[in-house]
């Protein structure tokens, strides 16, 4: 069987890359062409484009890509077309992704969607697409299959693919880890999850870092994004309390007391590593205002979205202060909100759907006959 994926996203090459095992666990003679990244590759992809090349955040920004993004689309319908898959598979990436289902199943090939466009958050409209364009969809949030069956559009949950990637990562010595990182040899560790794009990195390091001089007894270490070069946060560590680690979010949130994290799969993954957290969100400040009035939720973290409820502090925009970081960090440090996110945690994770995810959605994708 062959397969052509494609995923725009750190988070969602970390989904293809488990994907792909799972699909070449089933069938040995798997063929995946992907568009993705490192992890995707070293699943046994062969990678046709890096999503760093492809990593563009928000609605300024992509307008100011338009032409970079239109030339990728062109050349993605001619790869799938030469290479010809049996299955073409979008993993979330929606701007880029329903462009070319749209071309996809035009042409008759086999359209399966892996982690569904948060149609739900804004743009619900994009419903028709999903049902003119998508022969098969596979949810990993509990509320999507609800979602979708108000639309009458039939789903498979599969489970969240994060209780696996977390599970089955190598286990670490935390004196090794903290040596080996040249970090403090006994100081708690407060963790800082600015994003993986060079744009709300910027953004988010600053704040973040503002808070370090009231917290001395704490260490506070960045985690280091993949789709960045580690030169590029080298400007942020002029504090001697303040530490890098590259690519190692995991270790690092498995030995965190409390972490700082930008919106987005790092709210879901901090929890899942039962490590409370404040969320932080600051955008442009045009793309702030087009996405404020087209998103209709209630919460922008998927803790809260899948709890329905506040488990999480989320300070946006102007929300997003010195003071107001300092005040909620000091509530998770210690203490009965600190106590309420971790019991809150465990209740999550029960209704994430257990393990097997990616198993899950390769049996019904390899199954699919459509």
């Amino acid at each position: 069987m062959k397969y052509y994926i494609i995923a725009g996203e750190a988070s969602g090459d970390l989904h293809g890359s488990n994907l792909i095992k799972a699909l070449k666990t089933k069938d040995p003679k798997t063929e995946v062409r992907c568009w993705g990244g490192d992890l995707m590759q070293a699943a046994g992809g062969t990678l046709v484009k890096h999503y760093k090349e492809m990593a563009f955040m928000g609605f300024l920004e992509v307008l100011l890509n338009i032409f970079t993004i239109s030339k990728n689309i062109k050349f993605c319908k001619k790869d799938i077309y030469e290479f010809n898959p049996h299955k073409i598979i979008f993993i979330d990436y929606s701007g880029f992704n329903l462009r070319i289902a749209k071309w996809a199943k035009a042409h008759n090939f086999s359209t399966n969607y892996y982690i569904s466009p948060q149609i739900w958050a804004s743009r619900e409209g994009r419903i028709e697409k999903i049902k003119r364009d998508i022969d098969a969809m596979y949810v990993i949030l509990p509320f999507e299959k609800e979602f979708y069956a108000k639309h009458n559009f039939p789903v498979h949950f599969v489970g969240h693919p994060l209780l696996d990637a977390v599970a089955n990562r190598p286990k670490i010595d935390e004196r090794d880890f903290r040596t080996e990182n040249s970090l403090h040899p006994e100081k708690q560790i407060i963790a800082l999850l600015p994003g993986s794009r060079k744009q709300e990195v910027q953004k988010m390091l600053s704040i973040m870092l503002s808070v370090i001089d009231s917290f001395s007894d704490y260490e506070f270490v960045i985690a280091g994004a993949p789709s960045l070069d580690d030169d590029f946060y080298m400007t942020f560590l002029k504090n001697p309390n303040v530490s890098f680690v590259s690519n190692k979010t995991y270790d690092l949130l498995s030995i965190a007391h409390a972490a700082l994290v930008t919106s987005g799969t790092a709210t879901l993954e901090t929890a899942i590593f039962k490590v409370p957290q404040v969320v932080c969100y600051k955008a442009n400040w045009v793309s702030y205002q087009i996405a404020k009035r087209i998103v209709t939720l209630d919460y922008i973290s998927l803790v809260n979205l899948i709890m329905k409820k506040e488990v999480v502090k989320e300070l946006i925009q102007k929300d997003l202060t010195t003071k107001n970081l300092k005040s909620e960090l000091g509530k998770i440090l210690d203490g009965d909100f600190r106590n309420y996110q971790l019991a809150s945690y465990i209740e999550l994770e029960q209704m994430l759907g257990g393990r097997g995810a990616s198993d899950n959605a390769a049996e019904l994708i390899a199954a699919n006959t459509q």
